[in-house]
């Protein structure tokens, strides 16, 4: 990630941040509308903190991070129960993006199947229409065919196990 021009200790300066609730709450007064004390930050409509710092507008899992380590994250913040919401630091950790990824616990929105690692076996094979596939090092490998949706999920879920370091299912 690219380095930040917020500083640690201007941070400090500006914000209180609770470990344990993950709330950013304002130690001095910077603008009319902003009080001493007052929660800093918004939910976006993606769902994340977002907290407003000498005009600029951050996430506010990175500036958490920030403010306890002193430095910005060398990757991506990854919210370990997957609350975007849900700042506090025990929450939190600093992944490369493929780490990060493998973390998906849904199938996408549009998905044939609706069940994350399941696909549709469009050569027609009746009998085992379901395959269940997982991305390893950004290879595609194929788990076999199933009856059920489900068993290809289960199929799924046992090598996202034992393959995907950053797999917290």
């Amino acid at each position: 990630m690219a380095s930040e021009a917020l500083t640690a200790e201007r941070l400090r300066s500006l914000l209180d941040y609770d470990q344990s609730t993950g709330v950013f709450t304002r130690k001095v007064r910077t603008a009319r509308c902003m009080k001493v004390g007052d929660v800093a930050g918004s939910v976006n409509s993606n769902g994340y903190v977002t907290v407003m710092v000498d005009g600029r507008s951050y996430k506010a899992h990175r500036l958490a991070w920030l403010h306890v380590i002193g430095k910005w994250p060398s990757g991506q913040i990854y919210h370990i129960n997957c609350s975007r919401a849900d700042n506090s630091f025990a929450n939190l950790r600093d992944v490369d993006r493929s780490t990060n990824i493998q973390n998906q616990r849904k199938a996408h929105r549009g998905t044939l199947t609706g069940v994350l690692g399941v696909t549709m076996d469009r050569r027609g094979t009746a009998k085992r229409p379901f395959m269940a596939q997982i991305v390893v090092a950004g290879k595609r490998r194929g788990l076999g065919n199933h009856a059920t949706a489900e068993q290809a999920h289960a199929a799924y879920l046992a090598a996202k196990r034992e393959l995907h370091q950053g797999n917290t299912l």
